[in-house]
């Protein structure tokens, strides 16, 4: 079963993408069901918004999903998701089906049972690759996802952790707050070859500056409440855009496009981008105003 409310952005009709290169969607599970296991080419992440109990698997392993866990299927992974709990589930799915119609590198594949078959306890990949360490080159789960990150799920309990101890003890910067990226853990890389992810957290009562990018960065709050306003230069005028945003809430910042972050309470804020891309092709430009 698969059920999901594909966000599509007004200013690409007919497209079902949130940006030039990226999809995105917001995926249900009820109790009971599953999707079923396949594969295709375009890489996938998972961001749980709401509910926990549900799972993913990815090439045999499957993980147990909580609000604010970061999980990237793999290209051309075999995966399935189920949800064995006792409510609803919702994650939020970004892909880079956009960019993979461009190339014309679109391929899917069904797997030969609704599940595919459980291989490792759940965990093992969290242990070889979650604790800034590896398995020795022999291994022959030495570098299970080619390109992609071998660590397939980031736990938000660690992330948030990180985040409140940079908070208290680091700099706040002017125009993000508190902000890390997700990284592949063997190469210090993008977690995926296509897609940048991010987790930042706005203090209480923080203003931000503008910044823009040439990536179009799609926003996910996990807690708090705050202003986005999103500015757009056309022949010498400003459009201005304010989203009043709180948990659950789901927003796009279109490339170069200026934007400004501001948060009532502590807010903590999930973002992907396209910026691998960017910066592959030597094209990735930034701007922080003054």
């Amino acid at each position: 079963v698969r059920r999901v409310l594909i966000l599509e952005n007004p200013g690409l009709r007919g497209q079902s993408a949130i940006t030039q290169s990226l999809y995105a969607g917001l995926q249900l599970i009820l109790p009971g069901e599953v999707a079923s296991s396949h594969r295709h080419t375009q890489t996938a992440l998972r961001f749980v918004v709401e509910g926990a109990g549900a799972f993913t698997a990815v090439n045999g392993e499957r993980t147990t999903m909580h609000p604010g866990d970061f999980i990237i299927t793999p290209s051309w992974t075999w995966h399935d998701h189920g949800n064995e709990s006792s409510g609803p589930v919702v994650w939020l799915d970004g892909l880079d089906i956009p960019t993979l119609r461009l190339l014309d590198a679109g391929f899917a594949e069904n797997y030969e049972a609704a599940q595919q078959p459980v291989m490792r306890s759940e965990g093992s990949n969290f242990a070889r690759f979650g604790a800034n360490m590896a398995p020795m080159a022999h291994d022959a789960e030495a570098s299970p996802h080619g390109a992609t990150s071998p660590l397939f799920c980031y736990p938000y309990e660690r992330t948030r952790d990180a985040l409140a101890r940079l908070r208290r003890d680091a700099p706040i910067d002017p125009w993000d707050g508190v902000k890390l990226r997700y990284v592949n853990p063997a190469t210090g890389g993008w977690p995926m070859p296509t897609i940048a992810a991010f987790l930042q957290m706005l203090p209480a009562g923080f203003d931000g500056k503008a910044w823009r990018q040439t990536d179009g960065a799609v926003f996910s709050v996990v807690e708090g409440h705050g202003r986005a306003t999103i500015e757009r230069e056309t022949d010498g005028e400003v459009q201005r855009t304010v989203f009043e945003f709180g948990p659950r809430d789901h927003f796009v910042v279109p490339s170069w496009h200026r934007c400004r972050l501001s948060a009532s309470d502590d807010a903590v804020l999930f973002s992907f981008s396209d910026r691998p891309i960017h910066a592959a092709l030597g094209v990735l430009r930034e701007e922080r105003a003054g």
